[in-house]
Order: structure tokens, then sequence, then C-alpha cells
């Protein structure tokens, strides 16, 4: 084909490039043209057009009537229902009462409104996104080792120069196919790939070297690898001592992780942990990459900082062909964590707390910065106090279906049913969407102009295809009319994406993420721009920490971390580990995947993957049904018996909702700093339709 509209997909942070060529069917190619994917898609990329004509699209208002059901409603009646609710619960119980709930699959321009929708015309601290859950552990632990997050702070292209690269709780290979290629490039070449993960996934089957940890001693692995370098002499003191401090208390530190003990507490015998240090050790180009499995736990900043600790040891971050990185999922993960729909943020990665970059906001926003909101709660605080007093208790959800993807998710099911006004804006009726007082339809991937983020903080623009369907609109037409609606017309002037991106600009002029230099021109010219890009003649940055770090001294920080036990643990009632992550076919919630027949015949339905030995036990077999049970509560998966998980390891995928919906189990404790629930690792059992199973935990 190699016609149509060059834009981007709609699922992960690669943002592969992709052509749409429109007519009585949206057909899909890979863009060659596109520097990341070089025309590569992946399955879920090649069926992304099948959901702009699906059956199930939403393609009008809904509101609740009197008996409880979503019935057809105007544009008009929909607004009215929204402001009215609004107003009453504002006056009833304050600004905070209400609240909005973002996503890492808006665009830049659609985050950025959001977090102007809250602070300047509903002036509420109550908002927060599902990137919370997703890349919050990476950002504050980046931010506090190297001064800055940015997922990979180099191209992606880098990887496929390495001689050695450690992937921690990333299985790529059926989140990120295309990303594989570098992977193979360097391996091509001669390089190794170690992979940490407690199952043997795609990715760890074609690693040189996996070390199967047990869930939630990720820290106790980087200390190991970390005592070996420092052993064996790998440790490159130059860059040490002249581009890091707080070295010596982390070398003190990492002493009493000597491989024997990582091997009794995380299961990784002692010889595969050497032979990792020294694959790293001994390479001239090497990278460390972070994914959820380390991050998303109630350790998750400091499992972050304990890798980005071996990284800094080896003097990999800011050479060239070397580095630490955290591999983003949402496909706007970035962006949408930089530009004001985080609790505690301000467009560009200014702190809303820093009198200084309120400031620099409220004189764009033309408004005075102490009329802007302070911080408000993390995503799951927020959600999990709705309809409480002192909760939210009307909210907003643009693009996330939290019902499915919440910690504890049948709690937070029954706290948005005690909302007074609930509004979803979504394509499809979603699982949160079904509760709704009002639901909007929105406009899809192909149907709307603005810009994207993708891993490597690269801006690239999302062109539109087509025309949505008559009564469908954007994200930012709908929240313009909702401030028009509330009689704030001044602070949402526009909802066209070039003029919203061009204020963006001006927000984060000076800030850490400076957007300013960047235009739709300048990206359509040059295939995307990486920030920061301060001017319009400044050529990005696509790597950083090259001369210095954005921290106080110049400097990088070492953090020494002790191993601290997940927030639960096996016993005997509970005597398994859960753990949750992503399948190729299927992405986040499913609210989209689900629905596509070729995505849906590959991934049918929600499994639990069990180790043969425990099968034994429990006289399972593969296509059994199986109750998972934790202290919050128990869902329903088919069997898939195979070696590739540990023995004392249940892994099921996130994808589903009711009864097979993984979150009904996991643990809603919370890292200290990021405000990251613990979806990696909880204890759990397994119940057969006869009775509860006991003692279904094995040797690794």
């Amino acid at each position: 084909m190699l016609g149509g509209t060059a834009t981007h997909c709609p699922y992960c942070a690669l943002q592969c490039g992709l052509r749409l060529k429109a007519g009585a069917r949206v057909e899909v190619e890979g863009d060659p043209a596109f520097v990341v994917n070089k025309g590569a898609l992946c399955i879920k990329g090649w069926t992304a057009a099948e959901l702009l004509s699906h059956r199930d699209r939403l393609l009008h208002p809904l509101v609740r009537d009197d008996r409880g059901e979503l019935v057809r409603a105007t544009w008009d009646q929909a607004l009215e229902r929204i402001a009215e609710g609004i107003r009453a619960t504002q006056a009833r119980h304050g600004r905070d009462a209400v609240g909005l709930f973002g996503s890492g699959s808006l665009t830049n321009e659609k985050a950025y409104a959001l977090g102007k929708l809250a602070r300047a015309v509903l002036r509420t601290s109550s908002i927060d996104y599902n990137g919370r859950y997703c890349m919050s552990s990476a950002a504050t632990a980046s931010t506090r080792a190297l001064g800055l997050d940015r997922g990979l702070p180099f191209p992606i292209e880098d990887l496929g120069e390495a001689d050695a690269l450690l992937l921690v709780g990333s299985n790529v290979a059926e989140t990120m196919p295309p990303l594989m290629q570098y992977i193979e490039k360097a391996k091509a070449r001669g390089g190794a790939l170690v992979v940490v993960d407690p199952r043997r996934t795609a990715t760890a089957s074609a690693a040189a070297l996996h070390l199967a940890a047990s869930p939630g001693t990720d820290a106790v692995v980087a200390n190991g690898l970390l005592h070996v370098i420092v052993r064996d002499g790998l440790v490159d003191e130059a860059y040490v001592r002249d581009r890091t401090e707080g070295f010596e208390s982390v070398r003190a530190q990492v002493a009493g992780y000597w491989p024997e003990r990582v091997e009794r507490i995380s299961g990784v015998p002692t010889a595969d942990l050497e032979r990792a240090a020294h694959l790293l050790g001994g390479a001239r180009r090497a990278f460390v990459l972070t994914g959820r499995g380390p991050e998303q736990q109630a350790q998750g900043v400091a499992n972050t900082l304990a890798f980005i600790d071996v990284a800094l040891a080896l003097g990999l971050v800011g050479r060239r062909g070397s580095g630490y990185g955290c591999v983003t999922g949402q496909g706007n993960g970035q962006g949408g964590r930089e530009h004001g729909q985080k609790a505690d943020q301000l467009p560009g990665y200014r702190r809303i707390d820093d009198p200084a970059a309120r400031a620099h906001v409220a004189r764009v926003w033309g408004m005075d910065p102490e009329a802007l909101p302070g911080p408000g709660r993390s995503a799951y605080e927020m959600l999990a106090a709705m309809g409480t007093p002192g909760g939210v208790r009307a909210l907003l959800v643009f693009g996330s279906n939290v019902v499915v993807s919440s910690p504890d998710a049948s709690a937070i099911e029954a706290r948005l049913r005690a909302l007074d006004l609930l509004v979803v804006s979504d394509f499809f009726l979603s699982e949160t969407a079904a509760l709704a007082h009002v639901v909007l339809p929105s406009a899809q991937f192909a149907e709307e102009d603005g810009t994207m983020t993708n891993l490597e903080g690269r801006v690239v623009r999302r062109r539109r295809a087509l025309e949505p369907p008559p009564e469908v609109r954007s994200d930012l037409a709908i929240m313009r009319a909702v401030a028009a609606r509330l009689g704030v017309t001044s602070y949402l002037p526009s909802d066209d994406p070039r003029d919203v991106f061009d204020e963006l600009r001006l927000a984060t002029a000076g800030a850490p993420a400076d957007y300013s230099g960047i235009t739709y021109d300048r990206i359509d010219r040059e295939g995307g721009v990486f920030w920061p890009c301060p001017s319009e003649t400044h050529p990005g940055t696509p790597r950083l920490f090259a001369e210095r770090f954005p921290t106080p001294s110049g400097r990088a920080r070492f953090f020494p971390i002790p191993h601290v036990a997940p927030a639960e643990e096996p016993d005997d009632e509970y005597p398994m580990v859960l753990t949750t992550g992503r399948l190729l076919a299927q992405y986040q919630s499913g609210t989209q995947t689900r629905r596509v027949e070729a995505l849906a015949r590959l991934a049918p339905e929600a499994v639990v993957e069990l180790h043969p030995a425990v099968a034994r036990r429990l006289s399972l077999s593969t296509g059994d049904q199986v109750s998972v049970v934790t202290r919050r509560g128990r869902a329903t998966f088919v069997v898939r018996v195979t070696p590739a998980v540990r023995q004392d390891v249940i892994f099921v995928p996130f994808h589903w909702g009711g009864e097979r919906c993984a979150n009904r189990l996991t643990n809603p404790a919370l890292d200290p700093s990021s405000r990251m629930p613990e979806f990696k690792v909880c204890a759990a059992r397994l119940e057969s339709s006869r009775e509860p199973v006991r003692h279904a935990g094995g040797a690794p």
C-alpha cells in the first residue's frame, strides 16, 4: 500500500509508525520510514483499524434514566447532566469532591487539557491517571538517582549495538514485538541478553541467561549482581569518582549480599548470578532495562534504584551506546506523565508544590498562582476514598477502565457505585462505563490529530485519517464543552490540537520536559523530535546525561537498598505467590483487544499458568477451571500447565473483567513514595470446584 495517512499505532509506547488507507475498509500497513519499528508491527497493530467500525462501538451519548438503565441521549442532555452534577457536588462537598481520572493513552494535548480542566476550570486537586499503576515507580527512581525521568534516555536503535543487555521484569517479545529486532541485532553481533523474570517467557527463552527470581526479590538480585561486580573488580572506578556520589555506602551495603545468600532468598543459582555480573561487567557497551516486574510493587522505587545502582557502578549511564532505561508501557506513558494529569505535577514535569512552577503555569493560563490547587491524592487513594466523607463524590474518567485495572478491583467497583456522578468517555462500553451515569462516545486514534511521546522521549504526530461518526467527539472537544456548560470558556478556548499544543509549548518552556522548541511542522519534517528541546533551532536531545546530570551537584546519586519483603508473603492459608502480566494478543484491560476477532482467537480466555508439579499435586490438567483466591477475593481461570513458571508461582493475565478479573486478587499496598500498588506479588491459593487446596507451594 504505502500510501494513505502516516500515523502511529494506538497501543504500546513504541508508537510504531503505520499507514492507514481509508476506504470501504480501513487498511493498515507498517511504515518503514519510521525509524523505531522500520515497518514491523505486532498482531495488535495490524488489526488496530478493525475497532473503527466495530459493532460494539459507542456512537452517541448515554444517560442513566430513572429505571437505572443507560439510554440514548443528546449531547445537550448529557452535558447538562454533567454540569448539574458537578455544580451540585462542589456546592455540597467542596471543589475537591469532583475528581478526574486520565490515561497514559491520551495524547499530550488531551493530558494537558485534562490537567487544566481540573485546576483552572474546576479548581480541584483531585486528579490522577492510570499511569500511576504503570510508570510511577520508575519515574520516581530515575528522578532521584539521575535527576530526570525519561523512559529510554537514548534512542532505541542504540540497543542494537549492545554487548550485553540486562532486562528485568519485561516480556518485550510479547508486549513489544518490534523492539526485539534491536535485541536480535545485538545478539547477531555477539551480544548477550540476560532476563530476570519468574517465568520463562518468550523473551527469557531468547536470552543467553534467564534468572528465574521469585517475585518480590528483585532488589536482592540487583544487590547480588553489584556484590559480584565489586568483589571481582568490575566497577568503573573513574566514572564513579567523576560522575556520581554516594557509592561508598552502597559498596558497604552490597557486601552482605553474597551470591549464596542471594540464591537462598531469590532462587537464582550462584553460578548464574556470577555469570550475569561478568557478562555486564565485561561488556564495552551494556544496558540495564527495567519493566513492570520490579516496579509494580510496594518496594517498586527501591527495586528500580537498586538496578540503577548496577548501571551507575558499571559507568553505563550517559555513555554513548550504554545506559539505564525503563521500558515504558502505555502508548503515551511518557508524555502522559509529563503534562499535568498526575496529582503532583504541572505541565513539563513541573512540581505543583514549587512556587516558581506555579507562577509560570499560572501566567500562561492567565490566573492567580494562589488559585491553583495543591497536590491531590494518588490514583488508588483517590479511587478508594470515593463516596466517603472528604472523598470524591463525582468522577470524570477519560480513556481508562479502572474497575478492571485497579488493585482490589471489587472494592473499587463498590466505591464507583457509591458515587453521585460517574462520567466515562470511551470508545466502547467498558466495565467502568457500564457503571456510569453518563457515557460519552469519543474519537479513536485514526479520527484525531495530536502528539504522542514514545518511550525514547521522541514526540511524534498522530494524524487524522478519517472523520469520526457524526455524534462522536474528540476528548478535547468534550473537555471544552464541559467547561463551557459550566460557564468557564476562557481557560479552554480551543479544541484544535495545534492550538492546545502551542499553549503546551509555552507552559513547558524552561521546564525539565521542555517542548517549547517542538512544532507540528518540525515533527513532520524530522520524523519526531526528542525533548528537551528549548528552541526551534535546538536539535532536540536524543541522548541525556552525556556531560552532567540535572541534580544539584551535577552527579548521579547512588542509593543503598536493603531487601524488604513484599507486603504479603505466602503462609499456610495462602501458600503460593501470585503475579500478573500481559499476553501477546491482548492489551491493558482488554476493552479494545477483546473485541478484535483475530486477537480473541489467539487469546480467547483468561488463563492461570501452573507448573506441572503443582498441577499433578492438584490433579489439574490444561483446560480445567480453577479458582485463584487471595485475601481480597477470588477469580476463575482456565488452567495452562507449563514448565515456564516457577513451582511456587501462579501467573494470570490482567486483560479480563468480571469473574476473570485478575485485579480482584491483587494487593493495594502502596509504595511509600510513588504510590504504586503491589500488582506483581501477593499470597494466593488455588481452589478446585470440589474443595480448597492448601500447601500447594514448592521449590523453584
